[in-house]
């Protein structure tokens, strides 16, 4: 038996196993790059029965819940014969997914072009292939694929004097996704309130003497502020008018006190995360800024910025311009609430 035979084989079952095992859906809309290694053997007409090792590099993306779509070639040629034997493809496969679990067991179709090259000889040509194989996830941006497959090319010239040639090849690949995976959003469940329960109707009750009353306690109003300012994209620079702003100004200078107030910047994911972390205490630092030549004390404010962490929506538009619109709500600097008393005569 074949090496290929003995891949082949493996995969079959190790792919009919994983199939019913795995049930998690898996799913990432982005593109993915995987390079690869792989061994094929092509027909007896180009060489003595050796096995060729190749690499390979493909571009591929979930165009559907059942398909994968991929793009790219492959290199391989074999060392075991004079003159040596190369051969490199180009074309497209589709992958037909039969799970789409933390290990996805998977039919392929594919066409494209094959060159072959025999010493000076060579010869570019179309070609079919089908296949079979299996992904596993590694981490949630990482995961490995292992294939076999056919390919039959329709030799249109004469250099090799035959109408068709038949690679078997086996390959084995890592892949990596450009982004992560969007998380979905959950949907807080509404829960009624109790039914009320009958009570017993309360005994009437009995008069007492009526005391003057005491004299009045005095009354503290609790006042609780708050105010979030949007940013515009990639921008530290607040929008004009800010009347929230200007109220809790006006607040803490006329209450005075020593307390301090936490002033916190956010962005969206937009960008790398050493550049947002620095757009989001610049937008902080505008904030604080701002309330200062309102005439609040520096010293009572705290600016902080903590980059693209703690989103308040997840969006995953394919348009960008539709994407920066859907993520507004990120970038905002939150003012912290705070708590006033002050003395109501």
């Amino acid at each position: 038996m074949t090496p290929l035979s003995k891949i082949s084989i493996a995969l079959a079952v190790f792919a009919g196993a994983t199939a019913v095992a795995h049930a998690e859906t898996v799913q990432n809309p982005s593109w993915y790059i995987m390079p690869s290694i792989g061994v094929s053997k092509p027909d007896n007409r180009f060489n003595d029965g050796h096995n060729a090792p190749g690499v390979g590099l493909r571009f591929g993306k979930q165009v559907s819940p059942s398909w994968d779509m991929q793009v790219g070639g492959t290199y391989s040629r074999d060392h075991g014969q004079s003159p040596r034997y190369e051969q490199g493809t180009l074309g497209v496969d589709g992958l037909y997914m039969l799970s789409r679990g933390a290990v996805r067991p998977f039919v392929l179709v594919g066409a494209g072009a094959q060159r072959d090259k025999i010493g000076g000889s060579n010869e570019t040509s179309p070609y079919i292939s089908a296949g079979f194989g299996v992904q596993a996830a590694v981490t949630e941006r990482l995961f490995v694929q292992a294939d076999v497959r056919r390919s039959a090319a329709h030799l249109r010239g004469t250099t090799f004097n035959a109408d068709h040639s038949i690679t078997d090849s086996a390959n084995i690949g890592l892949a990596y996704y450009f982004d992560k995976a969007p998380q979905p959003v959950r949907q807080a469940q509404y829960v009624p309130p109790p039914a009320p329960v009958a009570q017993a109707p309360a005994p009437m009750p009995v008069p007492v003497p009526v005391s003057p009353p005491p004299p009045p306690a005095p009354k503290f109003e609790r006042i609780t502020l708050s105010a979030t300012e949007l940013f515009g994209f990639d921008s530290a620079q607040l929008r004009s008018p800010q009347p929230k702003l200007d109220q809790l100004a006006s607040t803490l200078v006329s209450a005075g006190g020593a307390e301090t107030l936490n002033i916190v910047g956010y962005t969206d994911r937009l960008g790398s995360p050493a550049y947002n972390q620095k757009l989001s205490q610049r937008r902080a630092d505008a904030v604080k800024a701002y309330l200062v030549g309102k005439g609040v004390t520096s010293g009572r404010l705290n600016a902080e910025g903590k980059g693209e962490s703690n989103p308040v929506v997840e969006c995953n538009n394919k348009k960008r311009a539709d994407l920066i619109t859907c993520l507004e709500p990120n970038r905002r600097v939150e003012v912290e609430q705070i708590v006033i008393e002050r003395r109501v005569n």
